[in-house]
């Protein structure tokens, strides 16, 4: 069974490995090497449930993965409080009707940080949500400095709505100033971008979560590699390595994919 950690100074317990959930929702204006249809709901039950199976808890998700709230809320209205779901506020998607693109806006404002909350628990059909990160456009400090959007989450914890919120960052600037002021941050750490280091370590002083994205580089691990190797297994390996690094988010559509990370993660944690 996938081992469970604290996220950070809160008392929620979450899994090492987090079921990223972008393809449940959004095929659109993705960095992904290959387009992909959406999956049925009995494929994304399928994928649920290997996941449960293992012991994972944690899902991922953002009102920028187009319909993967919605579709998770219809999924798990029967067995919300068996996971712990982390959603975002800031980015907007909207996706292009005739299916050849889409593209994104930010708004950080109190107002609509406070809105995109309440839209977020009505589409997981959910009076609560465990995790709510800040969709960053890049401009990190920016956003935690200058815009209200902590300030309001901060309130929102207060008022019971989010039981934890942080920051998906993009620079290392950003994720050292999130180490003061979140209970998370989700940030990119492999073995060919190593800048967060850091920030890892502080965050681990300081007793913050730390959850990694692109640990697959979007995909493009797998591509141009020798045919010995399995860059799955090493970029695991790496993410795993650093006592910092509290779960790891992988998301795939494909069940035998999905089965198989599952027990390399487990491998890479020595587990298996």
């Amino acid at each position: 069974m996938m081992p469970r950690k604290r996220l950070g100074r809160t008392d929620i317990e979450i899994s090492s490995f987090g079921l990223g959930t972008v393809k449940f929702g959004r095929n659109q204006s993705l960095k992904y090497p290959n387009q992909f249809e959406l999956p049925d709901d009995q494929q994304l039950r399928d994928l649920l449930a290997c996941a449960r199976d293992y012991g994972v808890n944690l899902l991922d998700t953002a009102p920028a993965y187009g319909y993967s709230e919605e579709r998770l809320g219809d999924l798990l209205k029967k067995e919300r409080k068996e996971w712990v779901i982390s959603t975002k506020v800031g980015e907007e998607f909207e996706p292009n009707k005739f299916d050849t693109g889409g593209k994104s806006w930010f708004d950080f404002s109190a107002k609509h940080t406070r809105l995109s909350v309440e839209r977020s628990m009505r589409r997981l059909r959910t009076d609560y949500l465990d995790l709510v990160l800040i969709h960053s456009d890049g401009n990190d400090v920016g956003i935690l400095t200058q815009t209200p959007v902590i300030q309001t989450l901060q309130q929102l914890k207060q008022e019971g709505w989010i039981r934890a919120f942080g920051i998906s960052s993009k620079t290392l600037e950003g994720s050292l100033v999130a180490a003061d002021m979140c209970d998370a941050i989700m940030m990119v750490y492999t073995a060919n971008y190593t800048d967060e280091l850091p920030a890892i370590e502080k965050s681990a002083r300081q007793n913050v979560a730390i959850l990694l994205k692109k640990v697959l580089d979007s995909g493009h691990i797998c591509h141009d590699v020798q045919p010995a190797e399995d860059p799955i297994q090493a970029a695991l390996d790496f993410a795993y390595a650093h006592p910092g690094v509290t779960s790891a988010i992988l998301g795939t559509v494909n069940l035998q994919h999905l089965r198989a990370n599952l027990i390399k993660a487990l491998r890479a944690q020595k587990l298996a």
